[in-house]
Formats: C-alpha cells, sequence, structure tokens
C-alpha cells in the first residue's frame, strides 16, 4: 500500500531534478518581482496610511488586467506548449501571433477605462465605516498613481506575451534575468523618486509609479531582445512580423478553447477585486491591513502559483506528444509536490505574521489586523495550491470551459454573495467573516479532487492538421 502510494505521488531523482530546473528561475523571478513591490510598498506605507490604501486600491485595479493578460496569453498559450512537444514551430508562431493581437486589443481598452473611470472605480473601495482615514486624500493618491502606473500597461502586456513563448518552451532562466535586471533600477528609482534622495525629485506615489513603469520595460526588453536575436533557439520567432496569417481552423481552435480562459482569468480577477470592495465595506482600516497581509501572502504565494504553471508546461508537452499515461503520471507527482511544499511555506508564514506589520508606519489596530488575516492566508494556503494545481491540470488539456466553471464560476456564485451578505447585512466582525470566506475554497479543492481524479482533462488538442 505504501508502496504503491510512493510510486504515485512520489517522483525519482531525474524527476526533482527536471522540475526544479524549470520551476526555480520561475520562482527566483517572481520572488524578486514581489520582493520589490514589497519594498515598493512598504516604502509607500512610510508615507501614511492614506498613500498606502490609494496605492493599494490602484494595484487592486492593476491586478485586474494583469490577470486578463496572464489569461490571454494562457489560451493560445495551450496550443504553443503542444506543438512545442510535437517540435511544430509553425503552430507555435500562428500562437505567438495571436497572443500579441489579443494584449494589445486589452491594453487599449484597459488604458481607456483607467483613464477615464479612475475616480469611480477607486471610489467603490473608499467607505470610512470606522472613521480611520481621510478616504478623500486616498483617493487623490490612488488616482495620482493610477495616472502614471497606465503607461506601465504596455511593456506588461508584451513582456508577458513574450515570455509566455519562452517559458512554454523550457526557457525560464531569461525572463529571470530580465527581472533581475529591472530590479536595482526599480529599488533605486523607488527610493529617490518617493522620498527626494539621490538627486532625484520628491514624488511620493508618483515616484513609485513611475519607478515601476521603468522597471517593467526594462524587464520586457530583455525577453523580447533576446527572443529575436537567438533565433536558433526560438524558430517561431523567424518570419513572425512577416504578415500576420493564422489558419482559420487554428484561430477558429484559439478562440474556442482560449476565450473561455481570457474571460476565466478577467472574471476570477475581477471577482477577487469584487471580494476586496465588500471587505473595503468595513472602512479603511480594513483596507490598509489587507494591504499590508496581501503584500506578504503574495510573496509566499510563489511556490505554489510557479509549481502550478510547471503543470501547464510539463503535462502539457507531453499530453502534446501523445503520451497521455506519462501526463497523468507527472501530474498526481506534481501535485503532491505543490501541496507539501505549501504546507512547509504557511509553517514559515505564521511567526513571520506577527513581525511583518510593523514594517508600516501605521496604527496599531492596523498592524494587528493585518497579522491576523496573514495567519488566516497561511493556514488556507495548502487548500489554495490544490485548486490552483487542479485548474493547471484541466487547462492543460484544453478543458478551458471546464476550469471558467471552476474557477470564475464558482468565484462568482459562492464566494461573491456570501462576503457580499456577511459585510452588509450583519454586523459581524471583519475577523469571522475573512475566515469563512478564505476557508469556503474547501468546496473548490473537493471540485478539483474529482475533476482531476476523473481524467477529463487527458487530451492531445494539436494532432488535427492545421489548415493552410
Amino acid at each position: 500500500m505504501i508502496n504503491r502510494l510512493k510510486r504515485k505521488y512520489i517522483g525519482d531523482r531525474e524527476f526533482y531534478s527536471r522540475v526544479i530546473r524549470l520551476v526555480v528561475p520561475m520562482i527566483v523571478q517572481n520572488v524578486i518581482t514581489n520582493l520589490v513591490s514589497l519594498l515598493d510598498n512598504i516604502m509607500v506605507g512610510q508615507i501614511g496610511t492614506e498613500q498606502m490604501s490609494g496605492v493599494a486600491i490602484a494595484n487592486q485595479l492593476m491586478f485586474v488586467f494583469n490577470i486578463t493578460i496572464f489569461g490571454a496569453v494562457s489560451g493560445p498559450g495551450i496550443f504553443g506548449a503542444q506543438f512545442y512537444g510535437k517540435g511544430d514551430h509553425e503552430g507555435q508562431k500562428y500562437t505567438f501571433r495571436f497572443r500579441l493581437l489579443l494584449v494589445a486589443v486589452i491594453t487599449g481598452i484597459a488604458m481607456l477605462i483607467f483613464h477615464f473611470a479612475d475616480t469611480q472605480l477607486i471610489s467603490l473601495y473608499l467607505t470610512d465605516a470606522g472613521g480611520s482615514g481621510d478616504i478623500a486624500m486616498a483617493l487623490k493618491y490612488g488616482k495620482e498613481y493610477l495616472a502614471v502606473m497606465i503607461f506601465s500597461l504596455i511593456p506588461f502586456a508584451i513582456g508577458q506575451a513574450y515570455s509566455s513563448v519562452v517559458r512554454e518552451c523550457g526557457e525560464t532562466v531569461i525572463p529571470m534575468i530580465g527581472s533581475f535586471s529591472a530590479v536595482g533600477i526599480n529599488l533605486i528609482l523607488d527610493y529617490g523618486l518617493i522620498f527626494g534622495k539621490l538627486g532625484l525629485p520628491q514624488m511620493g506615489v508618483s515616484g513609485a509609479a513611475m519607478a515601476t513603469v521603468i522597471a517593467k520595460t526594462i524587464e520586457a526588453l530583455v525577453v523580447v531582445v533576446w527572443a529575436h536575436v537567438k533565433t536558433e533557439r526560438n524558430k517561431y520567432i523567424i518570419g513572425l512580423f512577416s504578415g500576420f496569417k493564422i489558419p482559420a481552423a487554428l484561430m477558429k481552435q484559439m478562440i474556442i478553447k482560449g476565450v473561455p480562459l481570457m474571460c476565466n482569468e478577467f472574471f476570477w480577477a475581477a471577482g477577487m477585486a469584487v471580494i476586496s470592495q465588500s471587505y473595503s465595506y468595513r472602512g479603511l482600516e480594513v483596507v490598509a491591513a489587507q494591504n499590508i497581509a496581501g503584500t506578504m501572502t503574495n510573496l509566499f504565494s510563489v511556490i505554489y502559483i510557479q509549481l502550478g504553471a510547471s503543470i501547464a508546461i510539463v503535462v502539457g508537452q507531453a499530453l502534446g506528444a501523445g503520451r497521455l499515461e506519462e501526463a497523468k503520471d507527472l501530474d498526481n507527482k506534481l501535485i503532491f509536490f505543490c501541496v507539501t511544499a505549501c504546507m512547509c511555506v504557511a509553517v514559515l508564514m505564521l511567526p513571520i505574521a506577527k513581525a511583518f506589520p510593523f514594517l508600516y508606519n501605521t496604527e496599531d489596530s492596523i498592524r494587528a489586523l493585518a497579522t491576523y488575516f496573514i495567519s488566516i492566508q497561511a493556514c488556507v494556503m495548502p487548500l489554495w495550491s490544490f485548486a490552483h494545481c487542479s485548474y493547471f491540470t484541466l487547462r492543460s488539456g484544453g478543458k478551458t470551459w471546464v476550469t471558467f466553471l471552476f474557477d470564475s464560476v464558482y468565484t462568482w456564485v459562492l464566494m461573491i454573495p456570501m462576503v457580499a451578505l456577511l459585510t452588509r447585512l450583519t454586523d459581524w466582525p471583519i475577523k469571522p467573516i475573512f475566515t469563512m470566506v478564505n476557508f469556503s475554497d474547501i468546496v473548490k479543492v473537493s471540485i478539483g479532487y474529482v475533476l482531476v481524479k476523473s481524467n477529463v482533462w487527458l487530451n492531445n488538442i494539436v494532432d488535427e492538421k492545421k489548415d493552410a
């Protein structure tokens, strides 16, 4: 019995060596990115609660855009990973073109919305129920930050399109180098532009945004330049812009499979924003505490997020090569590895939860609330990791409508009504509400287990001949 379980869930040295080679650069890249965000957040937090809250709200809106872009490149990326596993570079080229078109359209729409509806969007989060903080100042700083951050949308979108196709080929080091290239400049510019140091003007929250724009531009340039210079490694890049032809049959498949995935990412991210907005109904103090807790949790969440993303690459390549049983075996081992790693991460988070909020220049009540939020999220992290792995397992086999039901529909049908009712129709404290909403993911984990176990995702979706 024990030996059978070990064979099913624990890989050999070669398996872990392959996974580590793939995922460590991805984890390092995202840890660096989140460390920069953390330091940026702490620096803004040194100015005051209103500045921190305004920036946090603007970043919540940016989060919806970022995740939507992720969904836009991920849909064609399902095909790209399987084309790579099949050795079809022309197929990869077509999926890359489709990605570039999608991110261009989404970025244009987002820039218009953020420019013309900034006041309305930020105001949704400003309810000073507790009488703590100046909501007018929080609105001012949020608009000021967002006005500059709009310019980061273009390099972020282009960088994600290129990074996605580079990663699906198993090349995760170059995106990591891109992050390394940007991190130092970002930190120096943060310090200089926020506080007026190093001979730079003191710009406060606008300075933080400007530093981010420059950093994202550098990060994108590293990946873009490498992809176009190393054509022997990136054969899909040859002739990429010689016309923008995409075979009709493949275009149809990518729309059918990709649009649900893109919509899923948008509605899921929007759902997370709505949940945060519901929490903010309890006052600016909750917004500030959420920002502190979210900054730390995002740093530790990198482990399960990137291990989950590795499922899309490793399992997707096996599916594209027609090795279905191997794909199933790899998936079992990757999920077990991810959940186990997250249990260890959760244990590390708990003792840090109490000390971390003291890095911010804010009230003791906000620090105490942030500590509670971090502790709850640490306990829930193993559940998040399994749900995340289930999502990428389903996605690797092209079951994008199923992922839409599993992710977005679940969020909007269960979680959002729950938090909306609890925050608006009860006088319960925020702590039990936050706990109940987070642990409701037990339901999602149960659904994910059934879907993964059913093997509904074991599909090769690129065997069909592409039409000219």
